[in-house]
């Protein structure tokens, strides 16, 4: 394998992303001839810096992905036996936490394996983005998790079990909590509510999340945030047991994602969201100037942290900023959860940027069935007309936050029933 990887990048060797193929068509033996052609490319590019660095770089970077790409569709055509077109499935928790690549300054790796959509241009910013279909994405995530469930119940006679918190009568807290619900009855999940009054004391919420901790029925508790202002929300959050925080909340959870040689339990659904729904679109990470507007430990912070493991250069847009919009306006990727209905105009843009727009922002409207609609962060009908690809709301990040959700509820019983892959 490593004389056909040297042969392939000689002058004479093929261009560009012709050394991917070149080489997965040489791994015909399956993963574990692909995981081995991994293995050659890392140790070939640790000596390979001090020739040509930049354009070897790239190219073992373009190598490495396209290998690592290979190996779980031949291990998922060996499963089933066939080689017919499959509907998309979440991505593994490596594949999220992005590829374990160095600081080193000398040979940054440059190399796109996915591009961004293609960029439609006219006068007066008249091209019309792409569309991110998070609630087809999220529909076909959904699916293999309904069938692993199915399995799970047939192996070991159990179902996951998610239990909810629920404090006060916030409405948007309230349908986000209904949307969960709704989940879990599609894909065969238990789900249990403590629902308690806005007037309740911490304790009252302690001793729920508490009950839930010792409940061998329940893989996986979230608190909804956020709470009422009296409570320590910290507190709450990290009294729930590491092995069942699918929210990702916990200080060890968030300690373990800001380390990149850590691996968390859990990830924080929503960021898993923004960067699944990335992924998914074919939108490159490594190199792109990202901006995420908000810092919350919801969404903005780990968000941040999870595109830094995807080596994206990231700046943080927050209340104290000063002019935010000049610092989206040199951004590829924008990610806005600042939780202010339009805040972001179709100005603030980049010709071309990608937008996720993962708020949710309650606005009344009498024709609506609950007397709101959600809206988002990002004025959507001008933010189209600049943007090549952007996520709608509703319809965007919300229902793949709920499938990570879903997915993280499901690996915590696979880990307490001995399935874990």
């Amino acid at each position: 394998m490593c004389d056909k990887i040297i042969s392939l990048l000689s002058p004479r060797g093929p261009k560009g992303p012709n050394v991917c193929r070149h080489l997965i068509s040489d791994t015909s033996g399956g993963p574990r001839s692909t995981e081995m052609g991994g293995a050659a490319v890392a140790v070939l590019a640790a000596a390979a810096t001090r020739h040509n660095r930049a354009r070897l770089a790239s190219l073992f970077y373009m190598v490495a992905r396209g290998l690592h790409e290979a190996s779980a569709a031949a291990a998922e055509e060996e499963k089933v036996g066939t080689r017919s077109r499959r509907r998309r499935r979440r991505s593994s928790s490596s594949l999220l936490l992005g590829p374990d690549f160095p600081d080193t300054w000398d040979h940054p790796p440059r190399a796109a394996s996915r591009t961004l959509p293609p960029r439609v241009t006219g006068a007066d910013y008249g091209c019309t983005a792409t569309i991110i279909d998070g609630k087809s994405i999220a529909e076909d995530i959904r699916l293999h998790i309904a069938k692993e469930v199915h399995q799970m119940k047939n192996a070991v006679g159990h179902v996951p079990g998610l239990a909810v918190v629920l404090v006060g009568d916030r409405r948007d807290s309230e349908s986000y909590v209904r949307y969960k619900t709704k989940g879990c009855e599609e894909v065969g999940i238990k789900s249990l509510l403590a629902k308690l009054p806005g007037s309740c004391t911490e304790d009252e919420v302690m001793d729920s999340v508490s009950r839930f901790n010792e409940d061998p029925s329940v893989h996986g508790i979230l608190v909804q945030l956020p709470l009422p202002q009296h409570m320590d929300e910290e507190r709450i959050l990290s009294a729930i047991s590491l092995e069942k925080d699918v929210d990702g909340f916990h200080p060890l959870n968030v300690g373990n994602l800001a380390l990149r040689s850590r691996k968390p339990l859990f990830l924080p659904c929503a960021a898993k969201a923004c960067i699944e729904l990335l992924l998914q679109s074919g939108i490159e990470l490594m190199g792109k100037h990202a901006t995420v507007i908000g810092r919350s430990k919801v969404v903005g912070l780990p968000t941040s942290l999870l595109l830094q493991r995807h080596h994206a250069t990231v700046s943080v847009i927050h209340a104290f900023t000063t002019n935010p919009e000049a610092i989206t306006r040199e951004s590829d990727i924008v990610i806005s959860a600042a939780g202010v209905a339009n805040l972001v105009r179709g100005n603030w843009l980049k010709q071309g940027a990608v937008v996720i727009d993962v708020g949710t922002n309650p606005v009344e409207d009498p024709n609506s069935e609950y007397g709101y609609r959600l809206t988002g962060d990002v004025c959507f009908e001008e933010a189209v007309k600049v943007a090549s690809a952007i996520t709608p709301v509703p319809g965007g990040v919300g229902p793949v936050t709920i499938a990570m959700l879903l997915g993280n509820t499901l690996d915590s019983a696979k880990r307490v029933y001995g399935l874990s892959d």
